[in-house]
């Protein structure tokens, strides 16, 4: 949590956040008080979905009702909000859609929505916290014996690899993505597989899944059809990364995600020195 100043109000005082990103950070730096509504997805802060109204789903929202809270800032997040947004800047409301894909991206957001707020200062220092603690979990993973080849899905049917920040995540973490041609794909659909034995073939030593909004079934993905050959499969590496841990390209990823990542690679070079 980063400690705000006493200052004089600047920037956006009603914001509405689409996504969890943004009510997360804003939380970090103090500012909740400006947040007037938030996605129904949002978990990070445990607190915002208790003092917060919940206006909007990821690929829809209530516009009627976000009206009522005269917002006079909304934040969003990609070309799939981009429905949402035209709405709400017809009914003349101000809309940031953000679209960034990496980890300099997502620190580079957390910069810019402090900086909209006037706590520049404080969100500078804690981005670089945030950045000295990838740079040490890269440092400890550099150690490793070994490197496993990782899979990360970010949906079952069908199969979706994961996205550019996921996959960096995963190099800092001390892994190599299998899909990384994938992974610079920006759209969900050009990380669709068209044919999963593609999986077979380049063996991941560990498998990841974070399905976004349900739970993750590692023996579903264990009975597909020929992979039982995966290593993965063969020596039960198999694990769920919750979805808000990985999925938003905020603070969460950059933290607990990053470190959950880590901690199960560590243990897979542990048991395969």
């Amino acid at each position: 949590m980063v400690e705000a100043d006493a200052v004089s109000v600047t920037g956006p005082r009603r914001i509405v956040c689409l996504t969890e990103e943004p009510t997360e950070v804003l939380y970090a730096l103090g500012e909740q008080d400006r947040i007037v509504g938030i996605s129904g997805f949002t978990v990070r802060p445990p607190a915002a979905r208790k003092e917060k109204p919940k206006v909007s789903a990821f690929t829809s929202a209530k516009i009627g009702e976000i009206l009522k809270l005269q917002p006079d800032f909304v934040i969003g997040f990609s070309d799939i909000q981009a429905e949402i947004a035209g709405e709400l800047i017809r009914h003349g409301v101000e809309v940031w859609i953000s679209n960034h894909r990496s980890v300099d991206g997502i620190l580079d957001y957390i910069r810019r929505l402090g900086a909209m707020v006037g706590a520049a200062d404080r969100v500078n220092a804690w981005a670089d916290e945030l950045q000295r603690g990838l740079q040490a979990i890269e440092a400890e993973s550099a150690k490793l014996p070994r490197r496993p080849k990782v899979y990360f899905e970010e949906w079952d049917e069908p199969p979706i690899t994961g996205i550019r920040w996921v996959a960096e995540l995963v190099r800092i973490a001390g892994g190599d993505d299998i899909f990384p041609e994938r992974a610079a794909e920006s759209l969900a659909k050009a990380r669709i597989l068209e044919d999963p034995d593609e999986v077979v073939r380049r063996a991941p030593d560990i498998i990841l899944g974070s399905w976004c909004g349900k739970k993750f079934r590692p023996e579903k993905v264990a009975a597909r059809p020929g992979w039982d050959a995966i290593p993965a499969v063969r020596d039960g590496e198999l694990h769920e990364i919750k979805s808000p841990l990985i999925l938003q390209p905020g603070p969460a990823a950059l933290t607990d995600g990053v470190r959950e990542i880590a901690a199960i690679i560590r243990r897979w070079a542990d048991k395969n020195q």
